[in-house]
């Protein structure tokens, strides 16, 4: 909890200094949809279900077609199970969040009402699971931050010249996936947040556009 109160503070002090040195300022305020995601481990599995996602990304003119931006987005889901010793059926193992900090730029192609664009970031993802059954993983599980970054494409319609609807596919990776280290036996499923691949959420999310300054 801590390390994502710093996360963000970190985010909404860098908004402030930027926005201070920018005299184009762009706020998005978004909610969406997340699609679930599988890391196979041998014959078993861990399976993040389908979620919703929330964020606010800031985006600061470079000129009218770059924005360099910072963003904060919040998934939060369930973690399920199927291990042929510690839950030989699919089972629910925890809740699990995860919260992305990026920094990076968008690329507008167009700059009149109805305006692509594309976009990627670089940062930390804090992966947090909680309510962990331990029945199933005797000794909890912990949390973790790994570096990530993540790619964006969609459209901004502008209702005029301040305000106007955002809506954007999203692909995130984490670097090393905030999935479970496994270790099954006789004590059930131990671990902590480590994994040897790489996985990628993917989703879609709307918001409102808000243009501030020149």
């Amino acid at each position: 909890m801590i390390s994502k109160l710093k996360g963000v503070l970190c985010v909404l002090a860098l908004i402030v200094f930027v926005a201070g040195h920018s005299q184009s300022v762009e706020i998005i305020p978004s909610y969406g949809y997340q699609f679930g995601t599988k890391l196979n481990y041998g014959p078993n599995y861990l399976k993040a279900k389908d979620s919703d996602q929330f964020g606010i990304y800031a985006g600061f003119g470079a000129s009218d077609y770059m924005k360099i931006g910072v963003s904060y987005t919040r998934m939060s889901t369930e973690l399920r199970i199927r291990d042929r010793i510690a839950s030989p059926s699919e089972s629910r193992l925890s809740d699990l969040a995860y919260d992305w900090f990026l920094i990076g730029a968008t690329r507008y192609f167009k700059t009149d009402k109805v305006r692509p664009f594309a976009g990627g970031g670089l940062g930390i993802v804090v992966i947090t699971p909680s309510d962990v059954d331990t029945s199933i993983a005797t000794r909890g599980l912990d949390s973790a931050t790994r570096f990530a970054f993540n790619f964006k494409a969609g459209v901004n319609i502008m209702f005029s010249d301040r305000v106007g609807l955002n809506l954007q596919g999203n692909l995130f990776f984490p670097v090393e996936w905030g999935g479970i280290y496994v270790g099954g036996g006789s004590g059930g499923v131990s671990g902590g947040v480590s994994a040897a691949t790489t996985t990628i959420l993917g989703g879609f999310s709307g918001g409102l556009v808000f243009l501030l300054g020149d």
